[in-house]
């Protein structure tokens, strides 16, 4: 594949030690594949057409994009952001109501979702090789949120989170750690961690997640350890924001913005 050129930071290999694979998109198809992933964002405290990922599939790799004329996700609860995301499970309760993943407590069910698991494990090893956008109104991310069948499975994992305000050619800050969101047991314990990559080449970023701690790489290297857990199932996040200012134009370019996936993988523990 044309991308596969930049070899500064090639792909992991499949094999892990300890860990057997049982979630691999490498994208080399025309179509993305709706068996793994759910191509919109948080869809039931929106609308379908607001929640659908912009994207293109070329060159064995994922580009999800912000375009121009894309609307903003829900300008009620979140301005005018504007998101491309999947996600490889769904849950919402009816309409009018508050449940849901992610809605944080104050989102409203717009449109009822079926529930959908894609691919929700409990505990593993998830692991993306990407490139990111240095435009400073996006952000992209790989992250994991509870299920949230109940509302204390709700915390979130994030692999990586990165803002284009933070890029530069000789080193980013990478956003990694956990947040509670509605599991107390939980405590907030994220950061951005400054290090010396390009970005906007491809690096290979991932998080350990074992009933005690979640350790996070980059290109095969220990970054930090979490020593705490969510104790339930997780779902897969990845995508693209962009933040306009509240102030400022609407729309400012260059268009689209893309963040671009190479593959995406998910690993269980042998069992003992």
């Amino acid at each position: 594949m044309s991308e596969a050129v930049d070899r500064t930071h090639p792909p992991d290999p499949v094999t892990k030690a300890g860990y057997v694979l049982e979630f691999e998109d490498t994208f080399d198809g025309d179509t993305l594949d709706e068996h793994r992933w759910i191509p919109r964002y948080l869809p039931q405290w929106t609308t379908r057409a607001a929640s659908a990922a912009r994207h293109r599939m070329g060159d064995g790799c994922l580009r999800l994009l912000i375009e121009e004329d894309q609307p903003p996700w829900s300008p009620e609860t979140e301005g005018r952001m504007r998101v491309s995301s999947l996600q490889t499970g769904v849950f919402s309760g009816p309409v009018g109501s508050g449940v849901g993943q992610h809605g944080r407590g104050r989102a409203v069910v717009r449109e009822a979702q079926d529930e959908v698991r894609l691919y929700t494990p409990h505990y593993g090893l998830i692991e993306m090789r990407a490139r990111a956008a240095d435009d400073p109104r996006a952000m992209v991310a790989l992250w994991m949120i509870g299920f949230e069948d109940t509302p204390e499975r709700s915390a979130e994992i994030c692999v990586c989170e990165i803002f284009g305000r933070d890029v530069r050619p000789e080193a980013a800050a990478v956003g990694m750690g956990v947040h509670p969101f509605g599991d107390p047991a939980i405590t907030d314990e994220f950061a951005a961690e400054v290090l010396p990559i390009d970005v906007r080449e491809f690096h290979v970023y991932a998080a350990e997640w074992t009933p005690d701690r979640v350790t996070f790489f980059v290109d095969g290297r220990h970054v930090k350890t979490v020593r705490q857990s969510p104790d339930y199932p997780m779902q897969l996040m990845l995508g693209i924001y962009e933040f306009p200012d509240e102030e400022g134009p609407e729309r400012v370019g260059p268009y689209p913005k893309e963040f671009v996936v190479d593959y995406v993988r998910g690993y269980r523990p042998v069992e003992p």
